[in-house]
C-alpha cells in the first residue's frame, strides 16, 4: 500500500508514513522565511482561512482521509502526522540533521550489554485534562502493546523484542529487552495517558473519534473530528516547549486535488501537500501566483509496484485472489523489466522525481542501495518476454499470454482514485504490459486498503515515507508483520515472508555499529529486490504549496532543504508563524526566499549517538 498509499506515511496502501520523539529545551532549527506580496486593486487580497472571530488558523488540505484517531490503529500518514502533534514520544528528532533529541524523555542511557535502557521522564510535562505525565503513562502504553494484539496493530515491531518494562517512580522508565536492539531511541511509538485509555474495551475496535477535547500532551488538543471532512486541533497552552503560535490547526480533506488547489489560490486554505505531493502541473501553475510560495525538495517517499505474493496469515492460512502467475519469481522480474522507470520520471513526474532503485530514498543516503549492473532490472522488454516463456505462458494466436488455466492473463491492479500518478503510470503499463501480451485492469478506488488488506488484487500502486532510520519500512516485510489470521489486521504491507529477509531484519535490529547495520540493511534491500515483490519505480519530490499572506514562516525538514508536510516530529505546524493581521509580510514579493533561523544548542545525555526515525507513511501513505 502507501502514500497515501498506506500512513506512516502510507499513501494507500501506502501507508508513507509514516512516530517519533522530540527535542530538548528551547528548540532550534533554520526556518524558511518566505514574503509575501501586496494587494493590489487588481489584484485584490484572497479570502484568509480564518474564522469569523478573525482567528489566525492554519488550514491545511489533504487528500487523505483519516482511517484511526487511535495511535494504537492508526495506518495512514495523516493520521500518524496528526498523532505527532497530540501526544509525545519518549525521543524526538532534530529538525536540521534528524539526531535524536529528547521528547518526554530527557535523557536516556544503556546498560554495558545493552539489555536494559532507562529513561528519565521530564517532569514539566502535563496531561491537557490537567494530570502529570509519568513514566507510569509510558510503561503501560508499551506494556499494553506487549499484551494485547490490538493495540500492537500500528507499532507492535517496536515492542517485540522487550522483556519487561517498569516504572519505579514517575521520573524513570526502564525497559529490559531480550537481545539488544538498535532503535532505543527511535521508539516512534505516541505515548497515552494511562488514566484514559485503561477504560478502552477492545483497542482493535476503538477509535478514539466519540469524546472531545482528546486528552493529550503534545504541542496541539484534538477538539473536533468529522470523518473524510476535517480534523480540528488548537493549541496546547501548556506544552512544555511552548505553544504553537496559530490560534487553530484544521486539516480539511480533499477527494479532488484540483479542488484544493483551487481553494488554495482562493485563500480558503494556508497548505497543500498534494497526494502525497502536487502534479507537476499544479506545481508549475502556482508557481507565479502572488501570495504563494511552492516548497520542492527531495522527498522521504519512494513510489512502488506491489505484488500480491499469496496473502496468508500467521497461522497459515491462505486467503485473497492474487493471481498465482505471480508466485513465479520470472514472471513479476519479467513484468519489471518492461516498467521503463526513465519515462516514468520524465513523463509522469516530469523531472520532479528520481529514477527509483533500492528500497529506501537516496535522502537516507547512509542506507540508500542500487542494484549491480547484472543484478539491475533495467527497462528489456525483450528480456521479459522471454522470462515468460520460460516460465511456460506463450502467447497464443492472438498475442495473449495464457495462464496455466488457459485462460489470457489479465491482471488488476489497485489504484488511489485522488493520486493522478497512479492513473497517468497505469496508463503506461497497460501499453507495456499489452506488448507482453498480457492485459491489464486499473481498479482506482477512493478505498484501496479494503481490498489490500483482504487480498483481493494482483499489483497495487505502494508507496511509503521512510524514517531516517528504516527499522519501520523495514518491519512491514517480515513475517510477524502478517495478520494473525485472516480476520485480522496486521502491520504487513503486502503479505512478504520471507525467511532470509527475516534472519536479516532481526540481524540489523540487533547491530549498533551504524556501518555494520548499514551493510545489514543494504542486504535486506537487495534481497527484497531480488525476490520481486516490489519495484520501486520512483523516489517522488516533495512538491507542496502555501500561502505566504497567511503563514510569515514554517520550518521544513532537513532544515536546509525539506518536506513540510508529514514530518518525523511536529516541526512544521509547531513553528508556523501566522502572517500579519493585515495580511502582508515584507513586500519583497511572494518568490522570495530567505533562509535563517536560530540554531540553539543540544545537549543529548546517555546512549550515545545512534541516529533513528521511521515512519510511514503513509500507508494510504497506504498513504
Amino acid at each position: 500500500m502507501s502514500t497515501q498509499v498506506h500512513g506512516r506515511g502510507l499513501s494507500g496502501p501506502r501507508r508513507s508514513g509514516s512516530r517519533a520523539g522530540r527535542l530538548v529545551a528551547a528548540a532550534g532549527a533554520a526556518a524558511l522565511v518566505f514574503s509575501a506580496g501586496l494587494a493590489t486593486p487588481l489584484n485584490p487580497a484572497p479570502q484568509r482561512a480564518a474564522a469569523a472571530d478573525d482567528k489566525n488558523v492554519l488550514t491545511v488540505a489533504v487528500a487523505q482521509s483519516v482511517d484511526s484517531l487511535s495511535p494504537f490503529l492508526a495506518q495512514r500518514l495523516v493520521s500518524t502526522s496528526i498523532h505527532r502533534l497530540m501526544y509525545e514520544y519518549l525521543t524526538n528528532y532534530d529538525p536540521k540533521d534528524n539526531h535524536a533529541v529528547p521528547g518526554l524523555a530527557t535523557k536516556w542511557e544503556s546498560s554495558p550489554d545493552k539489555l536494559t535502557w532507562t529513561y528519565t521522564i521530564r517532569s514539566d510535562s502535563t496531561w491537557s485534562d490537567g494530570q502529570q505525565a509519568t513514566a507510569q503513562d509510558a510503561a503501560w502504553t508499551f506494556n499494553k502493546m506487549m499484551t494485547d494484539e490490538g493495540a500492537a496493530t500500528a507499532n507492535g515491531s517496536f515492542v517485540g523484542n522487550f522483556e519487561k518494562v517498569t516504572a519505579p517512580s514517575p521520573t524513570r522508565l526502564v525497559i529490559q529487552l531480550k537481545k539488544p536492539q538498535a532503535t532505543m531511541t527511535a521508539l516512534d511509538v505516541p505515548i497515552v495517558p494511562k488514566h484514559v485509555w485503561e477504560k478502552v474495551g477492545d483497542f482493535s475496535k476503538f477509535n478514539n473519534d466519540k469524546s472531545f477535547p482528546v486528552v493529550g500532551n503534545g504541542p496541539f488538543v484534538l477538539t473536533d473530528y468529522k470523518p473524510d471532512s476535517y480534523v480540528r486541533l488548537k493549541p496546547n497552552k501548556d506544552f512544555w516547549r511552548g505553544a504553537p503560535k496559530f490560534d487553530e490547526l484544521v486539516f480539511r480533506y480533499y477527494k479532488d486535488q484540483d479542488a484544493a488547489v483551487a481553494a488554495l489560490r482562493k485563500g480558503e486554505v494556508s497548505f497543500v501537500a498534494g497526494s502525497p505531493s502536487l502534479t507537476p502541473a499544479q506545481a508549475a501553475s502556482l508557481e507565479n501566483e502572488k501570495n504563494i510560495r511552492v516548497n520542492d525538495a527531495p522527498g522521504r517517499r519512494f513510489y512502488a509496484l506491489a505484488t500480491n505474493p499469496g496473502a496468508k496469515a500467521k497461522n497459515g492460512q491462505k486467503f485473497g485472489d492474487g493471481d498465482p502467475s505471480l508466485l513465479d519469481a520470472r514472471v513479476r522480474h519479467a513484468l519489471f523489466l518492461a516498467v521503463d522507470r526513465a519515462t516514468v520520471i520524465d513523463k509522469v513526474f516530469q523531472g520532479h522525481a528520481v529514477e527509483g532503485q533500492g528500497y529506501i530514498p537516496p535522502r537516507f543516503s547512509q542506507y540508500f542501495w542500487k542494484p549491480s549492473a547484472s543484478q539491475e532490472l533495467a527497462y528489456d522488454p525483450d528480456k521479459a518476454g522471454r522470462l515468460l516463456d520460460q516460465a511456460g505462458y506463450k502467447k497464443n494466436s492472438a498475442g495473449k499470454r495464457l495462464g496455466k488455466d488457459g485462460k489470457p492473463i489479465t491482471y488488476r491492479v489497485l489504484c488511489h482514485a485522488t493520486d493522478p500518478n497512479d492513473k497517468a503510470v497505469g496508463q503506461y503499463l497497460t501499453e507495456w504490459w499489452g506488448e507482453l501480451g498480457i492485459g491489464v485492469t486499473l481498479d482506482c478506488l477512493d478505498n484501496v486498503t479494503d481490498p489490500w488488506l483482504a487480498g483481493t488484487y494482483d499489483l497495487a500502486f505502494d508507496g511509503w515515507s521512510v524514517n531516517p532510520d528504516p527499522d519501520f519500512v523495514l518491519s512491514i516485510h517480515t513475517c510477524a508483520a502478517l495478520p494473525a489470521t485472516p480476520k485480522d489486521t496486521g502491520a504487513t504491507d503486502n503479505f512478504i515472508c520471507d525467511k532470509q529477509y527475516d534472519d536479516l531484519y532481526a540481524r540489523q535490529l540487533a547491530e549498533y555499529d551504524p556501518a555494520k547495520r548499514a551493510t545489514i540493511v543494504k542486504q535486506m534491500e537487495s534481497r527484497l529486490y531480488d525476490l520481486g515483490y516490489m519495484n520501486v519505480m520512483a523516489y517522488p519530490n516533495a512538491v507542496e504549496a502555501y500561502r505566504t499572506d497567511q503563514i510569515k514562516s514554517i520550518r521544513t525538514m532537513p532544515s536546509a532543504a525539506g518536506n513540510i508536510y508529514g514530518q518525523d516530529g511536529y516541526w512544521s505546524w509547531w513553528s508556523a508563524v501566522p502572517a500579519a493581521s493585515d495580511g502582508s509580510s515584507d513586500d519583497s514579493g511572494s518568490t522570495g526566499i530567505v533562509i535563517g533561523g536560530v540554531v540553539l544548542a543540544v545537549i543529548l545525555v546517555g546512549a550515545g549517538g545512534f541516529v533513528a526515525l521511521r515512519r510511514r507513511s503513509t500507508a494510504d501513505d497506504r498513504e
